[in-house]
């Protein structure tokens, strides 16, 4: 006789049992627990979203958590920098006033350095002629137009372009003075029927301001802006020694002044602003704690 084999049971024949109660898990889910309140968490700790870490504000109330401030563009270390070319304009004019050593070697350097060099004559005196008024200041200008009208927020649209204006003003305010307090002798060719004051140089400082200003509006932090700010004021050094317009001091003077007024003028620009457009969302408030 031929065995059939028996039918396995399958899971809607199982026995139904009945649920046991197992202790140390529900007892962490009932009021008055340790770490009870919140069915899927049963430990107290917080929830990691800002909104469920807000302290309770003034009369019980939502509070929000204080506002945190961002990076400051003032750092005393930045201070070094302007200390140091003050230092060093205070070196270089007392040197020049009492006729000292800097000031002899400074004219024995530039007398030999009048007329030597491999750049053409030409060259030179296009280099300096970059220091003039006329060339310079039409630079600025159309860098603060162009920054004025730039998108940015209404209360410091017009804050860079006028602290440039007034770093550019600071130029003839602080190098006319001092030409004609140290009244320094200019070079063999420019002392025959030349009046004296040569120290500090306005042709390097106008030229340093202007353009270092134009940078600092247009370019911002950008490396290659100041390589190429580098290397033209030092074409214009260059070309204002060579041809015999200045002593080499007369342009290391005025790169110090200049210095400290673009030092000033990066810590106006640099201050952070908020272009207009629209406002964040504001948070959803959130939604009520269910009753006891």
């Amino acid at each position: 006789m031929k065995e059939t084999p028996r039918p396995q049971g399958t899971a809607g024949d199982a026995v139904p049992v009945l649920p046991q109660c197992r202790t140390g898990r529900a007892l962490a889910h009932t009021t008055g627990a340790l770490g009870s309140g919140n069915p899927h968490r049963s430990d107290a700790r917080p929830p990691h979203t800002p909104r469920g870490a807000r302290r309770a504000g003034r009369h019980g109330g939502l509070g929000t958590s204080p506002p945190v401030p961002g990076p400051s563009a003032f750092r005393p270390r930045t201070v070094l920098f302007p200390a140091l070319c003050i230092a060093l304009f205070a070196l270089l004019a007392w040197q020049i006033a009492a006729h000292g050593p800097l000031r002899a070697l400074d004219e024995r350097l530039g007398r030999g350095a009048e007329g030597a060099g491999a750049l053409p004559w030409g060259v030179c005196g296009f280099l300096a002629d970059l220091g003039n008024t006329a060339v310079a200041l039409p630079v600025l200008g159309a860098a603060l137009l162009f920054s004025a009208l730039r998108p940015a927020a209404p209360s410091r649209r017009w804050l860079p372009p006028l602290a440039a204006a007034l770093a550019m003003a600071a130029v003839p305010a602080l190098v006319v003075p001092l030409k004609a307090w140290l009244a320094r002798p200019g070079p063999p060719v420019m002392a025959g029927g030349v009046h004296e004051g040569f120290f500090p140089s306005g042709h390097a400082a106008t030229a340093a301001v202007a353009y270092g200003a134009a940078a600092l509006l247009l370019l911002p932090r950008r490396l290659p802006a100041a390589l190429a700010y580098v290397l033209l004021n030092a074409g214009v050094g260059v070309g204002l020694v060579r041809r015999g317009y200045h002593w080499p001091l007369d342009v290391l003077g005025a790169w110090c002044l200049s210095g400290a007024l673009l030092w000033c003028l990066a810590l106006v620009v640099s201050r952070p602003g908020r272009a207009p457009g629209p406002r964040p969302p504001r948070a959803s408030p959130p939604p009520a704690r269910p009753g006891p």
